[in-house]
């Protein structure tokens, strides 16, 4: 799997200081469990936070707090052992998924372990979804999307991050496969068209509400809550 979609260097920068709301964070480490290009550019975006973080001429108690919080981010990022229960994966962590029913382990916290586990919520004819709960600051979300499915146009009222864990799908960004992230702003709108064969199982996080122009999909909001 080699993924063709990353991250945006600003969600990277986000997560490397820490400040990703925990949703986003969730979505993104699982993609940083696969994708080697994405953990590259988190290294330089660990190195370039060091780096402002040196040039800066805090008072003494400052200084002392923000080499503590480097510190403690960086022990975490380098210690498996401390790494394992937070969705932050250590900077050469790798995800290989041998077992096909076992869940990446970032969201095994919010949904479990296992595909087979998991409890589809119907929301319309072919799509099914879960939310997590407990997510601060955004909404994190499992999706499952029947083959050849069209999902309503829409646009987004803030970020949204979605992996893609099994299948596929298309709209005006491209392609996006197994493994690939969708990594989307405001400005954004698209119209998702999963691909013939399997199922597109994704998991997403939104810190803001969707936007639907159409007035089945807005009439149906208020049901699901995205």
């Amino acid at each position: 799997m080699k993924p063709q979609h990353h991250l945006d260097p600003a969600t990277l920068v986000s997560y490397a200081a820490g400040s990703l709301p925990e949703a986003l964070a969730v979505v993104a480490a699982t993609h940083l469990g696969i994708c080697p290009h994405c953990r590259a550019q988190l290294r330089d975006a660990e190195n370039v936070g060091g780096q402002l973080l040196e040039q800066q001429i805090p008072d003494q108690a400052e200084a002392s707090r923000l080499a503590r919080m480097r510190l403690t981010m960086l022990d975490r990022l380098d210690d498996p052992a401390l790494a394992a229960p937070s969705p932050v994966p250590s900077r050469e962590a790798t995800t290989t998924t041998v077992d096909p029913d076992r869940l990446p382990e970032p969201l095994h916290p919010y949904f479990g372990s296992s595909y087979r586990a998991l409890r589809w919520r119907w929301v319309a004819p072919g799509v099914r979804f879960l939310r997590a709960a407990g997510t601060r600051g955004a909404t994190l979300i499992m999706l499952k999307i029947a083959p050849g499915k069209s999902m309503p146009v829409h646009s987004h009222g803030g970020s949204e991050i979605t992996q893609i864990l099994q299948g596929a799908y298309d709209d005006a960004l491209g392609h996006f496969g197994t493994g690939d992230i969708a990594d989307l702003d405001s400005e954004t709108e698209h119209q998702p068209v999963t691909s013939p064969g399997v199922p597109c199982i994704c998991v997403a996080a939104l810190d803001a509400p969707l936007h639907f122009p159409g007035w089945l999909a807005r009439t149906m909001q208020p049901l699901v809550g995205l």
